[in-house]
């Protein structure tokens, strides 16, 4: 999981500047200080807790934690503490549901040439785990309906796209900003075998069993 609005709600508290780049946080020292703290302390927790009074059995963990992520700083240095997943320790996930319980990642990483800690985007993490699973699908909620001809305007809605349509639209300029790296990822995880990876409006109720158990389904399908 991500935390955007909340980390961007502690940076203003601090006066600390919010900056984005191609869709990404630009992660200095300090920033990257306020993302470990929010998503660690914070929303993974505060996931954790919404899913247990739920009925499930939740466990937070971040990716440091056993080095469940491993990252190397991303090549483009102007981001600061940004990370691209190097390694995932799939079988600490697998373990965790095999026991029965279901894995809450805060994405922060420990990076491979410091030591330190890196800001994972949120669904960038969730492709490389998907990949490292060898999942059936990768599922991405978000507050948005999906890949939309026009972004404020929901009935132009793309229901299905293939990896080259998807790299024309890019190239349009169609899937810009924070929409890149959600994109990226679905096409990242397909490489990796995934079968197929779905963009849907993670606020809207029930949106997961209707993409998935519905013929139009609620959100973008994208596949190979």
């Amino acid at each position: 999981h991500g935390g955007g609005p909340e980390i961007n709600s502690w940076l203003d508290k601090l006066q600390i500047p919010v900056q984005f780049h191609n869709g990404l946080r630009v992660t200095d020292d300090a920033t990257m200080d306020v993302v470990e703290m929010v998503l660690t302390g914070r929303v993974n927790k505060n996931l954790v807790s919404l899913v247990c009074q739920n009925g499930g059995s939740a466990v937070g963990i971040s990716g440091k934690d056993s080095n469940l992520l491993v990252a190397r700083r991303h090549s483009d240095t102007a981001l600061g503490r940004v990370g691209e997943v190097s390694s995932v320790r799939a079988e600490l996930l697998s373990d965790l549901v095999n026991a029965g319980h279901i894995p809450v990642v805060a994405t922060v990483a420990t990076c491979e040439q410091d030591g330190g800690a890196l800001n994972i985007n949120g669904d960038t993490a969730a492709g490389a785990i998907a990949s490292a699973l060898k999942a059936e699908k990768l599922i991405l909620m978000t507050d948005v309906p999906g890949v939309m001809q026009d972004k404020d305007d929901v009935s132009t809605l793309y229901r299905e796209l293939d990896v080259e349509q998807a790299n024309i639209l890019e190239r349009d300029g169609i899937i810009a900003g924070g929409m890149i790296p959600k994109v990226q990822c679905c096409k990242d995880s397909l490489a990796a075998g995934v079968a197929a990876s779905h963009i849907i409006d993670g606020r809207q109720p029930h949106s997961l069993l209707q993409e998935l158990l519905t013929a139009e389904g609620v959100g973008t399908m994208i596949t190979p």
